[in-house]
């Protein structure tokens, strides 16, 4: 019986077979005595699992598989090496796709629905099917959608105005949590803006974009890597406006929900021919078209004519320094599903690049704020 990381019992592959056959700990087994590990347990196995252990059989070129994959495998681990087991070989599923299956409750299907979403190859949607237990449940989108509809809601209140709130003059006044060049030291506003909206078309679009990418991204890929691509997505939004705006403050959580949204774009288009989402086409165009208007809103509100002069409209920047972060460090994150980042060369680069970038950033905003001839926005 193998046991995995909680301690519950995995499936009855006998381990005492995998020990005999690597009794020289030569850390290798052939794939004929896989291929006889199969025919006497394979009945035992998840169909899925089973359906990765023969494509794990098929791949190996020399006759050798890594005795270690196969444990992993069972023990519900990944390994670089196992992904490119699998991806090296010829890649045969024994038994009908997902699609194909009948017979599945509503849970299973939701389930099904997203791995077809996100992943493009049947193996990893069958590796997710497989293994997702929905605990715990894509708690960072749900929150921040919580936090950011209610101080949405309680400033609405308070200045008696949902549509196109920023105009109000008070909107600024004595306001914690906007982004503006006067109060740039107090470094926590390069985060929270993110909780504050123009109106309610704003927090309308980024709230059903975050529900609609973000709770099937971070299904299949984990709060973590989620949450750090939207976070990262905030930061160098507002950080870019810092350089490329310096008079405008910032609102919204456009820079990390383009963030997501960006980074889930481009690996459909990267991997177009594999993904299996009904209508993608179709589905790909209508967010495009959705995050077009609402870039197109913050330029005309950005650069319309202003009859709020104790306001400053808000910049629009923040969408660009968002979409630079998904196409960037967010492709690399999104991409490869249950590997660690620490072994992808690319994810090391963007990672320096977003360092560099940061730290000229807060150099730019030590110094150059104080060049002669920049006029900023009276404080709020």
């Amino acid at each position: 019986m193998i046991i995995d990381e909680s301690g519950s019992s995995v499936q009855n592959l006998n381990l005492c077979s995998l020990l005999q056959f690597d009794s020289e700990s030569s850390s290798v087994i052939s794939s004929g005595q896989l291929w006889t590990l199969l025919q006497k347990h394979g009945s035992e196995l998840d169909p899925h699992k089973l359906d990765v252990l023969v494509a794990l059989a098929h791949s190996s070129a020399d006759g050798k598989i890594c005795y270690q994959d196969v444990l992993n495998l069972m023990c519900n681990k990944r390994s670089d090496s196992f992904r490119r087991a699998i991806l090296q070989g010829n890649r045969r599923l024994c038994n009908k796709s997902l699609l194909e299956e009948s017979s599945l409750d509503l849970t299973q299907r939701l389930i099904r629905h997203v791995a077809y979403e996100t992943l493009p190859r049947e193996i990893d949607r069958k590796w997710f099917y497989d293994n997702y237990t929905g605990c715990p449940p894509p708690w960072f989108m749900i929150t921040v959608t919580i936090v950011e509809v209610a101080i949405f809601v309680y400033y609405g209140l308070l200045l008696d105005r949902f549509i196109l709130q920023v105009t109000h003059p008070q909107y600024l006044k004595k306001n914690p949590l906007v982004y503006h060049p006067q109060l740039r030291v107090q470094a926590w506003r390069y985060l929270s803006y993110m909780f504050m909206h123009a109106g309610i078309e704003h927090l309308g679009v980024n709230v059903a974009l975050q529900l609609v990418v973000g709770v099937p991204l971070e299904m299949v890929h984990g709060a973590l890597r989620v949450g750090f691509v939207y976070v990262a997505g905030v930061l160098a939004g507002s950080l870019a406006v810092s350089v490329a705006d310096m008079t405008a403050p910032v609102v919204g959580s456009s820079g990390g929900v383009y963030a997501i949204a960006s980074a889930h774009l481009a690996n459909i288009v990267m991997n177009w021919s594999g993904m299996r989402c009904q209508f993608k086409l179709l589905r790909t165009s209508f967010a495009l078209i959705c995050m077009s208007l609402e870039f197109g809103r913050a330029v005309w509100l950005r650069f319309s004519p202003s009859s709020h002069t104790l306001c400053p409209p808000p910049s629009f920047v923040a969408h660009l320094g968002g979409v630079v972060v998904g196409i960037t460090l967010g492709v690399v994150i999104l991409r490869n599903f249950g590997q660690r980042l620490t072994d992808q060369w690319l994810w090391w680069l963007f990672l320096g690049g977003s360092a560099l970038f940061v730290a000229f950033a807060v150099l730019w905003n030590l110094f150059a704020f104080s060049l002669p001839g920049l006029r900023l926005p009276p404080p709020p």
